[in-house]
């Protein structure tokens, strides 16, 4: 049996179910880049006969990494890895940066790109008069084709004069504007997607998402950036490491 396989193979002598012993083995696999995300999984049949394990075991083991978000199925096609990013919270990156450092292909598709008057909450997380004009862009983030999250941001027009010039990185494109983002203060707190989010994040009103609220600081600790995204609760997992 291929090393691989053996790896996955639950243990009989042991007193854990075998198809919970499946479970947590093929979750490893899948957390340890086995399969890419959107690949499809071998099948319930293979499954058995590599594993030397009924098919109601493969089963039940698929259900309970179905029900953790870890997979997928699609009718008349099989079971697929669910993309999923885990985003550390102690660096500050851009999406596109850290979809490259996990492997993905990132992409967006803009909602809007305009220019209008601030509003209150604008005027005072960005610290702006209020009779400056902003720059808003709102656009679904992709990974491999997958909406993650919809991303809204909010920008002084002093430091982002032409927003249609911006491409796939927000971050990368105020680097050569000379307006780097350095420092962020972030929150994520979960809520329930509202109609008009829902629809373009490809689910159900009233589903749960976290949404993380970042306002961005240059180098002279000026406020230029108010991010507010809304992620999937599906695909997207927060890591903080923590030490004593």
């Amino acid at each position: 049996m291929d090393e691989r396989w053996q790896a996955l193979k639950p243990d009989e002598t042991q007193s854990t179910p075998l198809y919970l012993q499946f479970a947590r083995k093929l979750a490893d696999a899948i957390n340890a880049g086995w399969w890419q995300a959107d690949e499809a999984l071998p099948s319930e049949r293979t499954f058995s006969d590599e594993l030397a394990i009924s098919r109601v075991t493969a089963r039940k083991a698929l259900d309970v990494l179905l029900e953790q978000g870890l997979i997928r199925r699609r009718q008349g096609s099989g079971t697929f890895i669910t993309p999923r990013l885990e985003q550390p919270l102690s660096r500050l990156t851009g999406f596109t940066e850290m979809l490259r450092m996990k492997g993905f292909e990132p992409s967006s598709l803009w909602l809007e790109r305009s220019v209008g008057a601030p509003t209150h909450d604008e005027v005072i997380k960005l610290g702006l008069s209020p009779t400056a004009q902003v720059v808003r862009l709102k656009r679904q983030r992709l990974a491999d084709g997958v909406v993650m999250a919809i991303e809204q941001t909010t920008l002084p027009l002093a430091y982002l004069p032409d927003p249609q010039a911006v491409g796939s990185s927000l971050y990368a494109h105020l680097d050569g504007l000379g307006h780097s983002v350095v420092r962020a203060l972030q929150h994520i707190r979960a809520v329930n997607a509202g109609a008009e989010i829902a629809a373009v994040a490809g689910i159900k009103p009233g589903e749960a998402m976290l949404l993380m609220t970042r306002i961005g600081y240059t180098a002279d600790n000026v406020a230029i950036e108010l991010t507010d995204t809304w992620c999937r609760n599906d695909y997207y997992d927060f890591v903080a490491e923590l030490r004593r």
